[in-house]
C-alpha cells in the first residue's frame, strides 16, 4: 500500500474510533464516505468502490465496538439486559443485508441509502426532541423487531446502528450516557452479523481486485483497527466528562456534508456523469 495511503487510514481509524466511544455510533457514519474518497483515490473499479467501503467498515466495528464497551461496561453504563433484547433482530437484520441485498445493489443505489439515513439521522440530532415521560422501552419482542430494522439498515450504510439505536433508546426515556453505552455494545452483533453476510456474498460475486475478503478490503482493516481500538476507549472515557449534546450538534454538521458528498456519488453513478 501507498505510505500516505496508510498514514490517511491511521487518522481516519483514530478520529472514528474516537467518535464511537464518544457518541456510541460506531464511526461508519464518517468512515463510509472518507474510506470511499480513499478507495477512489487508490483507484478501486468504480463499481467495488462503495461495497468495500461499507464492508470494511462494518469490519472494523468488531474491534472498535468491543474496545469502547470494555471503557463503559466499566464505569456501569451499559444496560445489559437491553443488549439481550436488542440482539435477536439485530443478527437476523443484519445478515438479511449484508448476505442477501448488499451484493444485489448497485453502487449508486448504496451511495444514496448512505446519504438518506445519514442526513435523516443529522437532522434527528440538530432537533433533539424530548421524549415524552411516561415513555418506555418496549418488551423482548418489541425491542428484538426494532433490533431487526436497525441491523438491516446498519447493514446497508456500514455504521454501528446507533444512528438509529440511540435516538429510538433516548426516545423511550433511556438516559443518554446510558443510550450511548449500550449501543456500542450493539455495535458488536451488527457487526459481527453483516460482516459474516459481506464476506459470503462477496465471495458469490468475486471481483478479482488484490486484498479482497468477499467485499471487505482486508490490509485496510488491519490499518484501520490499529489506531480506532487505541482512540474509542479514550472516547468513551471522554463521553462521561465532556457535554455530548453540544458535541453531536458539531457532529450533525458533519454528518450532512459526509451525506452531501455520499449523494452526490449517487448522482454521479446512477446518471453515469
Amino acid at each position: 500500500m501507498d505510505p500516505l495511503f496508510i498514514v490517511a487510514l491511521l487518522v481516519l481509524g483514530a478520529c472514528t474510533g474516537f467518535a464511537a466511544g464518544l457518541l456510541g455510533i460506531g464511526g461508519g457514519m464518517i468512515m463510509v464516505p472518507f474510506l470511499t474518497m480513499l478507495f477512489t483515490w487508490q483507484r478501486l473499479p468504480p463499481e467495488l468502490v462503495v461495497h468495500a467501503a461499507i464492508a470494511t467498515s462494518m469490519a472494523s466495528i468488531l474491534f472498535t465496538s468491543i474496545s469502547s464497551v470494555r471503557a463503559h461496561h466499566k464505569r456501569g453504563a451499559v444496560r445489559w439486559e437491553i443488549v439481550a433484547r436488542f440482539a435477536p433482530g439485530l443478527v437476523i437484520g443484519g445478515l438479511l443485508a449484508g448476505g442477501a441485498v448488499f451484493s444485489t445493489l448497485k453502487t449508486g443505489w448504496l451511495a444514496l441509502v448512505f446519504a438518506v439515513f445519514v442526513g435523516y439521522s443529522a437532522i434527528q440530532m440538530l432537533l433533539d426532541k424530548k421524549p415524552k415521560p411516561s415513555r418506555q422501552m418496549p418488551g423482548t419482542l418489541g425491542t428484538s423487531a426494532a433490533g431487526t430494522g436497525v441491523g438491516f439498515l446498519s447493514g446497508l450504510v456500514g455504521a454501528g446502528g446507533g444512528f438509529v439505536s440511540v435516538p429510538f433508546m433516548t426516545w423511550c426515556n433511556v438516559p443518554l450516557h446510558n443510550a450511548v453505552a449500550t449501543s456500542a455494545a450493539l455495535g458488536f452483533p451488527i457487526a459481527l452479523a453483516n460482516t459474516a453476510g459481506y464476506i459470503w456474498s462477496g465471495m458469490q460475486h468475486p471481483s478479482g481486485q488484490p486484498g479482497m475478503l468477499g467485499y471487505v478490503y482486508w490490509p485496510g482493516l488491519i490499518v484501520l483497527i490499529v489506531s480506532s481500538v487505541l482512540l474509542a476507549p479514550v472516547g468513551a472515557h471522554t463521553a462521561h466528562k465532556l457535554p455530548v449534546r453540544s458535541l453531536k450538534r458539531i457532529f450533525a454538521y458533519l454528518l450532512m456534508l459526509l451525506a452531501a458528498y455520499m449523494l452526490y456519488k449517487a448522482v454521479t453513478a446512477l446518471t453515469g456523469a
